[in-house]
């Protein structure tokens, strides 16, 4: 049983986000909304454009025999409401388990992080944004006067679940930032924005395999093992588990010591920022790779650049 999760962690160095207000768009959302419905993933559902949700919308247009261009055409938004007719937003009751905590604000520090007990949700609003695969700002603009408590009715996105088909083979593309999942029939079955090392600190090109399988995984730090990582003064750490852990809610450890596919504690930057060389997910796109793949399924690297086996790169 894996217990020592070892890939690096890089911070973000984004800009900050603007706040969201009530821009969201609502085809976006629903767009955002069908397609994670179907497994091809754009991150966070915020109602907005961005590159995320390009790739989900290029994967499920390749995938169904359509041209791919990267936005929901006439042809794509008809196809989806045509698969599953399935409202995008939807009213849910707040319960006691999603405002009990405890909720702790989370230390940047890696030495500060070692000293909490678990690194739990900073509020309720994040514990639920993320339970239904939304940015915690749009999760607030649909919701600007509610209070996050126990009996509180909101509208939420009306997310997908776990996958139902067996994950045969991974491949994970470097250059477009993107795991894509195949069942035993290579078919795509699922795509997910992921963030995949940067370009002085590469993920690996090769083939490999999944070793085994941590959810709610303890993050061990240790210089000595991970020598791309620029912070040598800092001492070995044992992190607590929780899903704003360095290596978020679920790791999936890889044949290739140190390295693995991982939950992410600030889902909106999936896919935007760099690490160093693991594949980064949102908690509940890796939680849905970790529940439909096993021990010895190939994971494939793809160079930068190059082509994939199944979704040409057309640029």
């Amino acid at each position: 049983m894996l217990t020592r999760p070892l890939c690096a962690f890089l911070f973000a160095t984004l800009a900050p986000f603007a706040a969201h207000a009530a821009a969201y768009n609502e085809s976006l959302v629903r767009t955002q909304v069908l397609l994670d419905r179907a497994h091809f993933s754009p991150g966070v559902i915020d109602g907005l454009a961005g590159s995320n949700l390009s790739r989900a919308i290029n994967a499920w247009q390749e995938t169904n025999g359509l041209p791919r261009t990267g936005k929901a055409d006439a042809a794509m938004l008809e196809a989806l409401a045509s698969a599953d007719g399935a409202a995008a937003l939807v009213a849910y009751t707040i319960t006691a388990e999603d405002v009990k905590g405890p909720f702790t604000a989370i230390p940047k520090d890696l030495e500060k992080m070692a000293k909490l007990e678990r690194l739990g949700h900073a509020s309720a609003a994040e514990a639920i944004a993320e339970k239904f695969h939304m940015d915690e700002r749009f999760l607030r603009a649909l919701n600007p006067t509610a209070e996050f408590k126990a009996g509180t009715q909101i509208q939420v996105a009306n997310a997908g679940g776990d996958l139902s088909i067996e994950i045969a083979s991974i491949e994970v593309d470097k250059g477009k930032n993107v795991l894509r999942a195949y069942d035993a029939s290579k078919k795509l079955i699922a795509s997910y924005p992921a963030t995949v090392g940067s370009t002085d600190k590469p993920a690996p090109t090769g083939v490999y395999a999944v070793n085994a399988i941590a959810f709610n995984p303890t993050y061990h730090y240790d210089a000595a093992r991970l020598p791309s990582f620029d912070k040598k003064d800092v001492p070995k750490l044992t992190i607590a588990a929780g899903p704003n852990s360095p290596v978020g809610a679920v790791w999936i450890d890889l044949t290739l010591d140190t390295y693995g596919i991982h939950g992410a504690p600030e889902p909106r930057l999936v896919g935007k920022a760099l690490s160093h060389g693991c594949v980064r997910l949102t908690n509940w796109d890796a939680t849905e790779v970790a529940r439909a793949v096993k021990a010895g399924v190939p994971v494939t690297f793809i160079e930068i650049g190059a082509a994939s086996k199944v979704l040409p790169d057309r640029g």
